[in-house]
């Protein structure tokens, strides 16, 4: 397979940087999309010390009239994407008598408009090649529910409804669009928990364990890889067996 350049949403940490690290393993040029341009840089710099190809960009979600930019400065550095990781997601948690309109509707707006308008940004170049592979980072809560986080719940299954019409309206070009949906993984916001949470959580997991950010990037290196290339509009969970359906 010749490599090829993939940009990650959120890879300034967690999850996604765990998935830049391990698409740069499998051979790909990596493009690491954040905020945080410092961190994204400590990343990339990680990278590089394999021997890897790594570029950064900012990127903020939140502010959707920006995202072409980061893009282009993307494809003007690496060349056209041809795979995108949509892990970039924030919370704002609260029981939803007490949720502020703007908070449910900002933690949406980045989570899952925000996904749609990167899809939109490669779509194009993807359709070029006739090659494309698009995973967007869901959650257990997608499918579980959680109290405490109807805006992250309805953005996370939102996302899973948005593969499936996607990878529908691609499959003719040869892009295939799945979701990765992981359980309680050992990152920053999981390790916020209380001792008592994480000992009721770990109750629920089969595996008795949380599971670590290079859990979910093995699920989404495999994928992007030409051996996936007859999985599309599927949601993979990597969750312990916390939810099996």
């Amino acid at each position: 397979m010749s490599a090829r350049t993939a940009l990650v949403t959120g890879a300034s940490r967690g999850i996604g940087k765990a998935c830049a690290i391990a698409l740069a393993g499998a051979g790909h040029r990596v493009v690491l999309a954040a905020r945080d341009m410092g961190k994204l840089e400590e990343a990339a710099a990680a990278i590089r010390a394999q021997g890897g190809e790594a570029h950064t960009v900012a990127l903020d979600l939140s502010a959707p009239d920006s995202i072409p930019a980061s893009f282009a400065e993307a494809a003007s550095k690496a060349g056209p994407i041809h795979i995108l990781v949509n892990n970039a997601a924030i919370t704002k948690d609260t029981l939803a008598l007490r949720m502020k309109r703007a908070d449910f509707e900002i933690v949406l707006a980045v989570n899952l408009t925000g996904a749609f308008l990167c899809i939109q940004q490669v779509l194009g170049s993807m359709m070029k090649e006739r090659w494309g592979r698009i995973v967007n980072i869901s959650s257990v809560v997608a499918q579980a529910g959680n109290p405490g986080q109807s805006n992250y719940v309805s953005s996370k299954a939102g996302l899973i409804g948005l593969t499936k019409a996607i990878a529908r309206e691609m499959a003719s070009r040869n892009i295939t669009v799945n979701a990765v949906a992981p359980g309680f993984i050992d990152t920053e916001m999981t390790q916020a928990l209380s001792a008592e949470m994480k000992e009721r959580i770990l109750g629920s997991i089969p595996l008795k364990r949380m599971g670590a950010s290079e859990d979910v990037a093995a699920a989404v290196r495999f994928l992007v890889s030409d051996e996936a290339g007859y999985i599309t509009g599927h949601v993979l969970n990597v969750n312990g067996g916390m939810l099996m359906d």
